[in-house]
Parts: C-alpha cells; structure tokens; sequence
C-alpha cells in the first residue's frame, strides 16, 4: 500500500493499492461502498426474480385450477416493461444498510444466489401468484362489489368450459354487468365477463410489486429499521409506476387496449387486502434470515 501524494513512485508502482489522498479512512469508505453496490445488485435480482416467479406460478395457478386465464399478454407485457422497470432501476439508489460495516467480509467464492436467498424468492413469489389468482377467484365467489356480477361456486368456475351444456337453473348470471348484454350467450360471462376480476388481478399484481420493491430496499433489515424514505427515488419511482396502472384503468382508451374496467373504492380495498400481506410475508422472512 502506497501514499498516492508522498509516496515515492517506486513505492506506487510496487504496491497493490494507492490512496490517492493519502488518508487511511478512505479505505473504510470504499469497502463500504463496494458493500453498498454488491447489495444493490442484490436487491435488483431479488426484486425481479421473486416478481417474475410471480407472474409465472398465477399463471400456472391458473392452468392447474381450471379457471379462465386472468391476464392477456398485453398486460404481462405493460407490467414486466413499464411498471416494473422504475422501481427496479430506482432500488440501485439504495444507501448502505445500516449495519453494512458490522457483517463479516463476504468469501471470494460466495454465491449470488445463495440456497437460502433462492428459498426467499420461491416464496414471496408464490404468495404474488396466489394472490393475483385469489383474487380473481374471489371476484367470481364471494365478492359484492356493486357491479351487479352474480356469485358462482367454485365448481362452476374450474369447470366453465362446459358452460354451455348447462341449463339455466343451474347457471342464469346477471343480463347485465356493467353495460354488458350476456342474455343471449351467459358463458360469455367466464370470457367478455371476466374484464373487472382482471382488473383486479392485475391491480394486485402491480402493487405487491411496488410493495415487494420496498421489502428489497434491504436484505435482512426490517422496513422499521430501514425506512422505505432512505430511497426517495424509489418512492418516486413508485408512485410514477402506481400513476401509470390508474391511467390505464381509468382512461377509455387505455382501458380498451389493456381489456380493463374502472375500479370503485371497494374493489380498490380488495386489491389492498391481497396486496399488503407481502410485506409481513417478507419481514418473517427477514426476521430468520438475521
């Protein structure tokens, strides 16, 4: 190690490492922000890996209950390409954990992706595929939301592709729902039908993800310790993701490219309910991670 001021240029071109401000301290400071940069990686990685299993397990959720498909490609598309991408880029702004300089030195051979980090991203990411397709089922089941749709058992709905051999006493949905005619075809009610549950799945899907971003500001440290405002340009982010998915949900001609429905206040409160249980999921998983 040489001086990079008083240091002799023999003793420069000899050493492994010149501090250019002859100041020890700096050393400290640059392992910290090395620390900083491997966990923002991190956080990057496990945001949209956890994201992506996701999207990937509602699908196949989807496939193995038999029930209509939830999201179009269009969809996936505007989620994975936009709403996505902001938090995503915003998370490599994250300062250093708060006890960054307190672990260990990390091994050489150390993986990225560790078992337990790999275990981490299987869950959150089943909890985002059972929600986006509870959610839809729930829709179809159980929720009253003023939109005049009728509550189906959830035999009817895994089986909705032999809709039409059904008589009307065992199936008669609403005429109408929300301005649309279904007397003369009722099983359109599983596919013309299904634009408010997707709606809703893909609300859910939006903001688990923004609420996973903030579980990825750090990772092991709670939400309590790490504020989600050490990022400001992730909540930014955020917010700009959550203005662009109220955009398309309520401007007409969005709203029919994306094959998508208004929202009223209760639904809205749905997609909080299913949403918002990703952060307690994670922070038990931090609490075993420390």
């Amino acid at each position: 190690m040489a001086m990079g001021i008083a240091g002799t240029e023999v003793a420069k071109s000899a050493s492994d490492m010149v501090l250019a401000d002859d100041n020890f301290a700096t050393i400290v400071k640059a392992v910290e922000e090395g620390r900083s940069i491997y966990s923002n990686m991190k956080a990057f990685i496990r945001y949209l890996i956890s994201s992506n299993i996701g999207e990937v397990l509602s699908i196949f959720f989807t496939a193995m209950l038999g029930i209509p498909e939830g999201f179009t490609s269009v969809q996936l598309l505007w989620v994975n390409l936009v709403t996505d991408g902001p938090p995503a880029t915003a998370l490599g702004f994250n300062p250093p954990d708060v006890d960054i300089m307190q672990n260990p030195p990390r091994k050489q051979d150390d993986d990225l992706i560790s078992g337990w980090v790999l275990v981490r991203y299987c869950v959150i990411g089943t909890y985002v595929g059972a929600a986006t397709v509870g959610i839809f089922i729930y829709w179809y089941l159980f929720a009253v939301t003023g939109d005049g749709h009728t509550l189906i058992t959830f035999q009817q709905l895994s089986n909705w592709g032999d809709c039409p051999n059904w008589s009307k006493a065992d199936f008669a949905p609403a005429n109408f729902i929300e301005g649309m005619d279904l007397q003369a075809n009722p099983c359109q009610y599983f596919t013309v039908g299904k634009v408010k549950a997707s709606t809703l799945s893909l609300s859910v899907l939006v903001v688990i993800e923004m609420l996973n971003a903030l579980n990825a500001i750090s990772e092991d440290n709670s939400l309590l310790t790490m504020s989600p405002f050490v990022n400001p340009y992730l909540i930014l982010a955020i917010f700009g993701s959550i203005g662009l998915h109220v955009m398309i949900v309520y401007v007409p001609f969005f709203a029919q490219i994306f094959s998508i429905a208004p929202m009223n206040s209760h639904e809205w409160f749905l997609v909080f309910a299913f949403s918002a249980p990703v952060i307690i999921v994670d922070e038990f998983l931090k609490i075993f991670g420390r």
